[in-house]
C-alpha cells in the first residue's frame, strides 16, 4: 500500500507545479518518493518469484525521474504529475516488454507490454504474432486477461490503419498486426492505493500479463 500523504503532495504538485513550490516541498517530495519506491520493490521481489528475468531489478533503478523534458514541449511545467516505474528484463531502458505501475491521483493504472518498439523490434514482434497467431489469441483473449485488462489498448495514434507491408489485408491476425505497441492497462482507483490489498491487485495483474510479456520477449530475443 502507498500513504496518503503520497498522493496529496502529487495533487499539490498539480496545483503548484514550479520550482519554488518543489523546493519549499523537497522534504515531502523525497518521503513520496521514498514510499514508492518501497511499494515497486515489494512488487519486483514477489512478482520476480514467478518471473526470474526482472528478479534483479531495484525499484530505483525503474524508477522514472520526476522532472519534465520541457525543450520540445508547449507545456514548460518543470516535472510531472505522477510516478512511475517501468520494470523489464535487462533494465527500464532495455528493448524487452515488462511491467509498469504509473501512479497519479485519479489516472493510475496497473499493466505493460512493450511501447512504440523500433522498427526492426516491431517487425519481430509483429512476425511472431503473425506465425503463431493462435498462442498469442489465446494470451490476449483468455478469460482471465480480459476480466483484468479488457483489451489490448487500441486508442487512436496506437495503430496503423492499414495492415502493415508484407502481410495479407485478410490476415487473421490483421488488429493485432496494425498495432505499433503492445500493451494492456488496469485502472487503479485512489481508494485502492491507500490499502493492503494494492500489492495484491498489482501482483494479480502483472501474472495475467507474464504470457503476453513473454511471447513478445521470444520474438526479441534475436534482435540484429
Amino acid at each position: 500500500m502507498l500513504q496518503s500523504s503520497t498522493l496529496k503532495f502529487l495533487k499539490d504538485l498539480s496545483k503548484n507545479n514550479n520550482k519554488p513550490w518543489f523546493d519549499a516541498h523537497r522534504k515531502q517530495y523525497e518521503d513520496a518518493k521514498k514510499d514508492f519506491e518501497t511499494f515497486i520493490q515489494v512488487v519486483i521481489d514477489k512478482h520476480g518469484l514467478k518471473d526470474d528475468t526482472i528478479r534483479e531489478q531495484e525499484a530505483k533503478k525503474c524508477m522514472f525521474r520526476i522532472n519534465r523534458d520541457v525543450r520540445f514541449s508547449k507545456d514548460k511545467s518543470p516535472y510531472k504529475n505522477n510516478m512511475g516505474a517501468s520494470i523489464n528484463r535487462g533494465g527500464r531502458k532495455s528493448i524487452f516488454a515488462g511491467y509498469y505501475f504509473h501512479l497519479e491521483p485519479g489516472q493510475s493504472f496497473v499493466g505493460g507490454g512493450i511501447w512504440m518498439p523500433m522498427p526492426s523490434e516491431m517487425k519481430k514482434v509483429r512476425q511472431e504474432i503473425d506465425y503463431c497467431y493462435d498462442e498469442f489469441k489465446k494470451v490476449v483473449q483468455s478469460k482471465k486477461f480480459t476480466t483484468i485488462y479488457g483489451n489490448l489498448y487500441k486508442e487512436e495514434g496506437i495503430g496503423l490503419s492499414r495492415v502493415p507491408q508484407g502481410f495479407e489485408k485478410d490476415n487473421p491476425a490483421a488488429e493485432y498486426l496494425k498495432l505499433k505497441s503492445w500493451i494492456a492497462m488496469q485502472s487503479v482507483k485512489d481508494a485502492e492505493l491507500t490499502v493492503k490489498d494494492l500489492v495484491k491487485k498489482t501482483l494479480v495483474a502483472f501474472e495475467t500479463l507474464q504470457p503476453m510479456v513473454q511471447f513478445i520477449n521470444r520474438a526479441l530475443d534475436n534482435v540484429e
